[in-house]
């Protein structure tokens, strides 16, 4: 490729563009979303493409499909730098950042084995989410690293 080249991918009708997402997590953010190939959805992945904000960043499209609020806090802890944009006749019709909440429910696992939410009792995780990781509200059980391993996939 000469400089007046660069990677393109098509724009969409309508769904969502995950921009800035951490170099690299772009298979994590999939897995948030419950995406696998399986049920015919049109994703666009670009993975470690050159970012002037974060070096490299990935970037995932997902046609037909705009996220939930508890996609986008879990979606947070992973890429905390990452954009939504909404998209609807080929228009952004909405532009965010991700913030980060105070507290995650029902979408971690905790790793600690004797946590009363890994026995089969009917109690929804309940993380508190740190500057450098999230905290689980039972056990006190911290994750720092790998939160994206925690995922509860259902």
């Amino acid at each position: 490729m000469n400089g007046d080249e660069e990677l393109r991918v098509s724009k969409i009708k309508s769904g969502t563009v995950i921009d800035h997402i951490t170099g690299g997590q772009a298979l994590n953010v999939l897995a948030i979303l419950d995406i696998d190939g399986n049920n015919g959805e049109t994703v666009s992945v670009g993975m470690n493409v050159p970012s002037d904000r974060l070096g490299r960043k990935d970037i995932v499209k997902v046609e037909g499909r705009e996220l939930s609020q508890d996609e986008v806090d879990v979606l947070s802890l992973i890429a905390p730098a990452a954009t939504i944009n909404i998209v609807r006749d080929f228009d952004v019709i909405d532009k965010s950042r991700v913030e980060r909440p105070e507290r995650v429910f029902g979408v971690l696992d905790c790793p600690n084995r004797n946590c009363v939410t890994t026995e089969n009792e009917p109690i929804d995780t309940h993380f508190e989410v740190l500057d450098d990781g999230v905290r689980c509200a039972y056990c006190e059980t911290i994750i720092r690293d790998d939160i994206a391993d925690h995922i509860q996939v259902e």
